[in-house]
């Protein structure tokens, strides 16, 4: 499994207006270019990898954080782990055998 750091410094981030479905990991819907972002308030930030594997994913409200998931694959490509910070400061880790 690779570590959230290590794929945070290589990753391609991009902006989002929601997310479909409510499998894991999130599919981000609704890609934002620069001009979008200048009046958004609410958005979501993914970093991909360089495999285009979502690895984090955070819901920006004014500015702040409300939301993130940090996502960790199995080498197959498949999801190992999910951790879900809701803000509580108790974050939930839900963890998919190889």
């Amino acid at each position: 499994m690779s570590t959230t750091s290590d794929d945070e410094n290589a990753a391609n981030t991009r902006y989002f207006t929601s997310y479909s479905g409510i499998k894991l990991p999130l599919n981000l819907v609704g890609e934002l270019t620069a001009d979008d972002m200048r009046n958004r308030n609410t958005y979501y930030r993914g970093s991909f990898d360089a495999a285009e594997r979502l690895i984090v994913c955070e819901k920006i409200v004014y500015g702040e954080v409300e939301q993130r998931h940090d996502y960790r694959y199995h080498p197959d490509g498949k999801l190992a782990q999910a951790e879900i910070d809701d803000g509580s400061g108790d974050p939930t880790v839900i963890d998919y055998p190889a």
